[in-house]
């Protein structure tokens, strides 16, 4: 049966050859051509899409059960390798979410892909504004379909009430009501699993230490 940490081996993420790449000759370029464009709607939305997916990982590592959720996903001395029957499928959730918002996208994307293929209507939300933050318009879209059409265990969110979600995201960004962003402590427990040097290149399970840091976010709100 494919576990969990079957799934981290086989994420290799590919490495293009960099030898002949002129990095500041390209960093150049990339100035010139932004000064020389004006904002498209396309990039508008795509930086409106991830102040909105900003929000809603916020949302989700603060609440209150957050810590417990990952907790049932952490790898410890008395646990073996976690198969995908058994994962908790809001513990990769917020998982996932951690990781975006302490910069690790790439094992953010993989694990909110974990809890989309278990049916996370939440998750297949965050792979669309993360797909539409990137300009990913052909990604979004399919996560988006997924979202509103093919999971079948609940009823899909209408129209309406993404509507209404985006609005109150943009008023919690402006306003500064919005949750908490994870603290300088809870960073560095991150930035420790994904230092373990992982050959994937994604982050690992998270571990008892991250989540005895992350109950203590939670318990401060």
């Amino acid at each position: 049966m494919t576990t969990i940490d079957d799934l981290l081996a086989d994420a290799a993420i590919p490495v293009s050859d960099a030898r002949n790449f002129d990095v500041g000759a390209a960093l150049r370029r990339l100035a010139a051509d932004a000064a020389a464009l004006d904002p498209t709607p396309g990039v508008e939305r795509a930086a409106e899409a991830g102040h909105r997916l900003s929000m809603v990982c916020r949302w989700i590592l603060n609440e209150p059960d957050a810590a417990a959720h990952v907790d049932k996903i952490a790898e410890g001395p008395d646990q073996s390798p976690m198969t995908e029957d058994q994962m908790d499928v809001d513990g990769a959730l917020v998982y996932a979410c951690l990781l975006h918002l302490t910069g690790h996208p790439e094992s953010a994307q993989f694990w909110w892909q974990l809890a989309a293929g278990a049916s996370s209507r939440a998750a297949a939300y965050c792979l669309h504004l993360d797909h539409l933050r990137l300009g990913e318009l052909r990604e979004a879209r399919h996560w988006y379909h997924q979202l509103t059409h093919s999971m079948a265990d609940t009823a899909p969110p209408d129209a309406a009430f993404l509507e209404g979600l985006e609005v109150f995201a943009r008023y919690a960004r402006t306003s500064g009501t919005g949750a908490s962003a994870p603290t300088g402590r809870l960073e560095k427990e991150v930035d420790r699993l994904a230092s373990r040097g992982e050959s994937s290149g994604i982050v690992s399970r998270p571990d008892e230490q991250l989540v005895a840091q992350l109950h203590e976010f939670t318990s401060r709100r």
